[in-house]
């Protein structure tokens, strides 16, 4: 079953049954929370620019960790989830450019 939500820059974002496997195996502590990593991509509390071209959202979870999803745009309407983690030291991601919502 394939999962998709809308980014922030409104662009379809697919979590394929692949996709999810692999994030399900490698961080097994996001095992059962496959609509969570999905709703984090349309609410995600910011999203920063990966070092490849790659997006980072970033959600705040109740426990005091960020939930922090992987993922692509192809294009204005396609785009895909590479992986998905917990942490609870998204100050390490800081350096990282802020793309949403915009800073002036």
């Amino acid at each position: 079953m394939m999962l998709s939500a809308i980014s922030r820059a409104g662009v379809p974002i697919r979590l394929t049954d692949e996709r999810w496997a692999h994030i399900a195996e490698e961080h097994c502590e996001l095992a059962g929370l496959r609509e969570e990593v999905i709703a984090a991509i349309s609410g995600a509390d910011r999203v920063l620019a990966g070092s490849q071209g790659e997006l980072l959202a970033l959600r705040t979870m109740e426990d005091g960790k960020t939930l922090v999803v992987v993922y692509r745009e192809t294009g204005a309407d396609d785009g895909f989830v590479i992986t998905a983690f917990l942490t609870r030291r998204p100050g390490s991601l800081e350096r990282r450019k802020q793309v949403w919502p915009e800073q002036s």
